[in-house]
């Protein structure tokens, strides 16, 4: 075609949101807040409130995370909840570049002038810490040791600075995000010694307190094995017990928690069972939660107690013939590990 031609390209960045996925908890009737609870609760949340960050660390089975949500829950916010990955990067945590847009427009309304313009875009898509400081979520990143400690550099200025630094964006004037004054964050780790933890860079832990939770008091744990299984009081103070005997037995982090307590009580509700050594079945549940090792539920140096410690303990506790009331159908009370 004769005439001049005349073309033009542009290039640009687009943001896109992502659909919100967060979730709204609310307090629970079935949480168990003994006095012990009680003050982590209150403890963490008049540092959230102070517009601190708050790390619970503890080891596993302790209910970290379920007290990361309860705290979260009393916040009232909407929450946004990060699990810790080997394999996150960066992008996996403030968003990523997601694919090209190419637009071409073509003007040749005078005929001897035909004018082309192309228009390059570049599509960004927020991902979950991004979208929490926008919105003012409450931040829960459980585990987060499990991330790399690259992947977690842009909390460096969420926490200290309150602003997100969104590299990749500059050049569309949305470079920085500031973040929302109800923003807060909650994280959860395990001691940097278990299997499957990275070592968290010093900068991000003097932004955090952290609040330390261990196994929660003999009272606290009865109240939960009752609450999550809907058996009597005396039964689970006898579960309990033998527990925190093997904890102690063992010591360090290597014990059974109180998620051993709820699934033996659990199971033993289900089949109406007795906690007594002499029901069979009794005897069966908790030798295949704490004593065959095939959860490794109780070790010692490494290695499964044998069932044999596990079944004099159970002797210890009951007693032959230790027959504790029972009432496994009135009241029941379900609940949530």
């Amino acid at each position: 075609m004769n005439g001049d031609d005349a073309g033009a390209a542009l290039a640009t960045t687009v943001r896109i949101q992502s659909n919100t996925d967060n979730i709204l908890p609310e307090p629970s009737d079935e949480f168990v807040a003994t006095p012990s609870v009680q003050e982590l609760t209150e403890r963490a949340l008049a540092y959230l409130n102070a517009g601190c960050a708050i790390h619970f660390a503890g080891p596993a089975g302790t209910g970290k995370t379920t007290l990361a949500f309860h705290v979260a829950a009393r916040l009232g916010r909407p929450v946004t909840l990060i699990h810790g990955d080997d394999e996150f990067g960066s992008s996996d945590l403030i968003g990523r570049d997601a694919g090209y847009r190419k637009s071409r427009l073509v003007d040749n309304f005078i005929h001897s002038v035909l004018k082309t313009e192309e228009e390059m875009k570049s599509l960004w898509v927020d991902n979950r810490l991004t979208t929490a400081c926008q919105n003012g979520d409450t931040l829960i990143y459980d585990e987060f040791t499990r991330s790399r400690a690259e992947a977690n550099n842009a909390l460096l200025t969420i926490l200290s600075e309150k602003i997100l630094n969104l590299p990749k964006l500059r050049y569309s004037g949305e470079g920085y995000l500031q973040v929302h004054p109800d923003f807060r964050a909650i994280f959860t780790s395990n001691p940097e010694e278990y299997a499957g933890t990275h070592k968290t860079q010093d900068a991000l832990m003097d932004r955090l307190v952290t609040i330390h939770v261990d196994h929660y008091d003999r009272e606290t744990e009865t109240q939960i094995t009752m609450a999550r299984s809907g058996i009597s009081r005396g039964d689970a103070e006898l579960i309990v017990d033998i527990v925190r005997e093997l904890r102690g037995l063992v010591g360090g982090h290597h014990g059974p928690t109180i998620r051993a307590c709820i699934v033996i009580a659990r199971m033993l509700a289900h089949r109406d069972a007795r906690v007594s050594v002499n029901d069979p079945l009794f005897h069966r549940v908790c030798l295949d939660v704490l004593g065959n090792g095939g959860t490794a539920k109780v070790t010692r140096a490494g290695q499964p107690v044998p069932p044999q410690k596990v079944a004099e303990v159970i002797h210890r506790i009951c007693g032959a013939g230790t027959t504790p009331s029972r009432n496994h159908n009135r009241n029941r009370v379900r609940g949530r590990v």
